[in-house]
């Protein structure tokens, strides 16, 4: 719980220089900077980790097949998750660049939060309990208070995309809960940063939108987002995604749009409104619910003990 709490802390202030970078950089290009940034930020990590396995001797040749086999296996679901990945960030930066709204889309991508329990249901057959729908009913309110601090208005281009990126974010979560038991997070992180950053480049020539000047205005927002956003942030979700169930993991992991208010509050100098206050309590007490076990204790559910 305590590394997703920390990547949506991430997350959070990474909003702001995601923003900030649109300035001077396209979306594509921007992502392929941060994300190449984040995998190379990993290659300390790895090799450390090789040393740790070359110290520990040779395995036989049973071994041997095993580990091969579970090489392939990591190669196939990195690509997988980055994929998605580079999709759902993709959506992400264009409806930034398009909405130029902080609150909507910060309100829009939270959405996940929803997606992933419904996800679970429709594809997974996974029971969705009463108190993972009420934490979900007071999380979604909270947002709204949260975000949706003006009158709202019509459905743009902008906030269409980003809704979409909500719900590929939602299949990041379930891709790595179903299919990454097992896989160092490390490798699966550096994995999908490698894909994200190789399609992101691939997007950026072919929109021929690189733009070395841009990137050297926006460095700053460049560096946190790759590192700290990418690197960190996106290899603790892996971790913590092998303790927790992906319900609940979206749950802490949605706090992020509370950590980009204060975030802008820090950095922009914004003042939220009672309203956006209410909503903090709400996301709090939602996430809170979360945590409570699926059935009620005896002296909750008035039966004798």
């Amino acid at each position: 719980m305590a590394c997703l709490l920390l990547t949506a802390m991430i997350w959070g202030f990474s909003f702001v220089s995601q923003v900030a970078g649109m300035d001077s950089t396209s979306p594509m290009f921007f992502n392929a900077t941060r994300f190449t940034l984040g995998a190379v930020s990993l290659l300390p990590v790895l090799l450390m980790l090789r040393r740790r396995r070359t110290a520990e001797g040779n395995a036989g040749a049973a071994s041997h097949a095993a580990a091969a086999l579970s090489a392939k296996r990591t190669v196939l679901v990195s690509a997988l998750c980055g994929l998605v990945l580079f999709s759902a960030s993709t959506l992400q930066q264009y409806g930034i660049l398009y909405g130029r709204s902080a609150g909507r889309a910060g309100f829009i991508t939270a959405l996940y939060i929803v997606m992933v329990p419904l996800l679970a249901w429709v594809f997974l057959r996974r029971r969705v309990t009463l108190f993972t729908g009420m934490a979900v009913v007071l999380a979604v309110i909270g947002f709204y208070l949260l975000c949706m601090t003006d009158s709202g208005g019509a459905l743009t281009l902008g906030d269409a995309m980003v809704f979409l990126c909500a719900i590929l974010f939602a299949v990041h979560i379930l891709v790595i809960d179903t299919l990454a038991s097992g896989i160092d997070p490390v490798l699966l992180s550096f994995g999908q940063f490698v894909t994200t950053a190789l399609l992101s480049w691939m997007g950026s020539l072919l929109e021929g939108s690189v733009n070395w000047t841009g990137a050297a205005d926006a460095w700053l927002p460049i560096l946190y987002s790759g590192i700290g956003s990418v690197g960190i942030a996106y290899t603790l979700q892996v971790v913590g995604q092998q303790w927790v169930p992906p319900t609940r993991a979206s749950l802490i992991m949605s706090l992020e749009s509370f950590f980009s208010a204060v975030g802008g509050a820090l950095l922009l100098g914004e003042v939220m409104t009672a309203r956006g206050y209410w909503g903090c309590i709400l996301i709090f007490a939602g996430t809170m619910l979360a945590q409570l076990p699926p059935r009620l204790p005896r002296w909750m559910s008035g039966k004798a003990l």
